[in-house]
Parts: C-alpha cells; structure tokens; sequence
C-alpha cells in the first residue's frame, strides 16, 4: 500500500501525493493512504464514506470551518511520475488539486489545537459526473458532517482568494423542418435556415455584469455547439444550437432557466445540464476576516467549483489553492514551491493566531 508522511514538508507531500495514480473512480490507494496517515492523529475524529474521509477536531469553539479537497485527477496524459525544478512540481494533479490537499493534510496534521474547529474533508470523483462525486453524496448523506460557518475549497486560484463561483445551464435550442431534395429546395423547409434567428439573438445579447459582495460577475451566453443536415443533397428537417449560460450567482438556477427561455421565446428548448452558482458570502464575518488574513484581496471565480456544494447548504465558501488553473488538466500541470509553502505559512497562521 501507498504511504504517506505528514509530517514531511508540503512539497514533498505533494510529490508523493502527485505519485499516487488516481485518476476518477480509481482513488482506493491514495484514499487508503490518507485514511492510515490520519487515523492515528488523537486530536481528529476520522470517518470514511466510500473513498471520501472527514476528519475533525472537536473543540467546543464558536466557529468552525471546512477545509476540502478532491482526491481524484483527470486521465495521465504522460506526467506521471512528479519530477520538480527550482521553482515548480510538475506532474498529473499537482495543481488540480494535490498542492492544496498536500496543504490541508499539513494543518491536519500539525495544528492540533487550532483557534477555531476545522472539519477536512478529501473527497473522490470531483472531475467526472456529478452523481460520483463524493461531496455531493456527503451534502445529500451527511449534511452535519459538512457543519460550519464558511468552507475553503483548495482549488488552484494562483494564491489568490476566488469568492463564489458562476452557475451553468446548457440548452438544446431545436429548430424543425421538412425534408426535400436539395435540387427541388422549395419542396422542403430547411431547419438550418429556421435556426438563424438563434444566432441572431445571440450576436445581439447583451450580458450582466451584477457587483456582487463589491466583485464584478461577468455573464456570457454564447453558442458552443451547432449540428444538422442529413446528407449533402437533402433540405434538412432538424437543427439543433447548443448554448452555455455562465450566470452570476445571484441568479437562483430556475431565475437561470426563466430568463434563458425567455431569450429563446418561441423555440424549442431542452435543457442538458444546470448547476446554480455559489454567492461569495463575503459579508459573513467569518469570510471577511479569512480573506484580511491572506492578503485582504479576492476576485469573482469565473467558471463553477464545488463551492457551490457549500452554498447549497447555507455555508460561505472561497476558492483558495496553489497553482494556475489555467494548467489544469494539461500535460504541462504544475504548482510553484513558493505557493504550496506561502499557503499553508497563511493557513497556518490563521488557524493557530488567537
């Protein structure tokens, strides 16, 4: 079996992290790994739930935060193993996001009487289809284990706190027609022709750009997807325009939905995938003074993280983590050694200052 020492310094956690394949719904080992490196710790209580581990300290303080990280990583793309030059760890996962669980594992470990209680969470399948996704089975399972007053995610934000995150909605927008032969065009109704309008609208739309906890959320609606046609001689009878909403979080999903149909009035709509955004929550105590601890600077997350988990139980949550995210998922994947040790020098202190 894998092992892992946390008491070694973060880098070298996150190599041998980084060194652990496992690659969505193969995070046996290195869910093992962690289990056997935390369950000794006397000041946690450790509980697993498939390949996904909580471990928390029980202190009787006022305030409690979450601190979680995936476990899993997308396909190895021919950087594996880790190897490491003078100002990076490269490697599958090393900034998505094994630098920020390297990091959470540290202050598990060696930040045993923290001013606040700390609930860790290492979850699995985090990159693939929501219904594998260890949060989201702990939030629909186990909602008091994921009890707190504001959540760190530790997904790669190049040290920079990320607060909330925008929402998701894809829709199929269906034109219809009648088929024809292309040489007797006028015969038919060409669903192509019919989805011009689509586009139109589009082109035209114009997106908010609400201020939300003083960040500016930008919207976009754009076309990411277009099919039709039967064969080259042939009037088609069906074209279909796929269309991405990136909405800011203070549309609820249904506000999402309503406003999307509204913009699409008169044609057909499907909808294929919605995930409601996350609200920064930067007015709750506990965000402000986290975020005056790191640095006193955050920006909006453009794109949806798993801090929208959070927010659907009523918890505050921020994107905070080492790395670019911008490399994530690329064989070039890496995490700068001077991030991975600044983060956990801020977290640390920020969990041990009274």
């Amino acid at each position: 079996m894998a092992s892992i020492d946390l008491n070694s310094d973060v880098v070298s956690l996150t190599a041998a992290l980084v060194d652990i394949e496992s690659v969505s719904r193969n995070e046996a080992e290195i869910a093992d790994a962690v289990e056997h490196a935390l369950s000794p710790l006397s000041h946690l209580s450790v509980v697993r739930d498939g390949h996904t581990m909580v471990a928390r300290t029980d202190l009787g303080h006022d305030e409690r935060v979450v601190i979680a990280g995936h476990l899993d990583t997308v396909p190895v793309n021919e950087n594996l193993p880790s190897w490491q030059d003078d100002d990076f760890l490269h490697g599958l996962g090393s900034c998505d996001m094994k630098g920020g669980v390297a990091i959470a594992l540290r202050l598990a470990a060696t930040v045993p009487e923290p001013v606040r209680d700390v609930t860790y969470v290492f979850y699995e399948a985090e990159e693939i289809e929501a219904k594998y996704n260890g949060l989201g089975r702990l939030s629909r399972e186990h909602p008091e284990w994921l009890d707190g007053d504001f959540a760190i995610l530790m997904e790669a934000s190049d040290a920079v706190v990320e607060a909330g995150c925008q929402g998701t909605l894809r829709v199929d927008v269906t034109t219809r027609g009648q088929r024809a032969h292309s040489a007797r065009s006028w015969m038919g109704s060409n669903a192509i022709h019919a989805a011009s309008p689509i586009l139109t609208r589009l082109v035209e739309y114009e997106p908010r750009s609400p201020v939300i906890d003083g960040l500016t959320y930008r919207e976009g609606l754009n076309a990411v997807g277009i099919r039709g046609g039967v064969a080259g001689n042939v009037v088609p009878d069906e074209a279909c325009v796929t269309v991405n909403f990136r909405f800011a979080p203070d549309r609820s999903a249904d506000e999402a939905l309503a406003h999307v149909r509204e913009v699409f009035e008169g044609f057909d709509l499907e909808v294929t995938d919605l995930a409601p955004g996350a609200l920064p929550g930067l007015d709750r105590p506990a965000a402000a003074a986290f975020v005056d601890a790191v640095g006193g600077e955050a920006n909006p997350k453009f794109g949806w993280t798993d801090v929208a988990q959070f927010t659907a139980l009523g918890i505050p949550a921020v994107n905070y983590g080492p790395g670019d995210p911008s490399l994530a998922h690329t064989r070039e994947e890496r995490v700068p050694l001077d991030q991975l040790r600044l983060l956990e020098a801020r977290l640390r202190d920020w969990l041990s200052a009274r």
